[in-house]
């Protein structure tokens, strides 16, 4: 069972504190701000050592099973509240929608001034998240992991890097920015750790290796 379980409802409650003490971000100019702040390599090596092996399954995948963009506040949700949160002087629309405002993607290192080209990125995807143990969550379970804003799991970057990173984990693609690796790997052993996710075994190599160099 995902270790979230237990805690779910804390969970809740620490994310919509947030949103309220951020509530009136959506209406002007934002500052930029970043990816929760993933653990240490220390700790990060630590999870990755106590993460199950096992070959991944993607038997029954759709990307429907993970319930997105659900509403976070108002007429806000989660792809809008991540651009938001994400993005420099942010204006967003009586919708939500950002109309203006520039986005530096850190897997590449380029800065978009489209929301149209910023996609929001699940560092550890949906169907890498279901091939390592998702398949037997609730759907309630999945909404969670889709649209976690507390883990660092979802960031904004440049749309056609997102798809070119599609479901691969870290043994198959990497940011091509090498000084945002240490912060990738952090983050992805964090949230597979947190949600009690296995790791494959080119996957777990590949993430000892970027963690070792951190």
């Amino acid at each position: 069972m995902p270790r979230f379980y237990a805690r779910q409802r804390l969970s809740i409650l620490a994310a919509l504190t947030g949103l309220i003490a951020s509530v009136g971000l959506f209406n002007g100019p934002t500052a930029s701000a970043a990816l929760p702040t993933p653990v240490s390599a220390a700790t990060a090596r630590g999870y990755l050592a106590s993460l199950t092996v096992a070959t991944e399954n993607r038997t029954g995948y759709s990307r429907d099973l993970f319930p997105h963009w659900i509403t976070i506040s108002g007429t806000c949700n989660t792809r809008e509240t991540v651009l938001v949160r994400d993005g420099s002087n942010v204006v967003t629309d009586s919708e939500c929608r950002s109309v203006s405002g520039s986005w530096y993607s850190p897997f590449e290192g380029a800065t978009q001034t489209a929301a149209s080209d910023i996609d929001i990125d699940h560092l550890v995807p949906l169907a890498e998240a279901w091939d390592s143990g998702a398949g037997a969550w609730t759907t309630t379970q999945r909404r969670a992991f889709a649209n976690d804003l507390t883990r660092p799991q979802l960031i904004a970057v440049t749309d056609r890097v997102n798809q070119a990173k599609g479901d691969k984990d870290p043994a198959e693609w990497m940011p091509s920015r090498t000084a945002y690796h240490c912060t990738y790997v952090r983050a992805w052993v964090q949230v597979k750790y947190y949600y009690g996710l296995s790791v494959d075994s080119a996957e777990k190599s590949a993430l000892t290796g970027y963690l070792n160099a951190c």
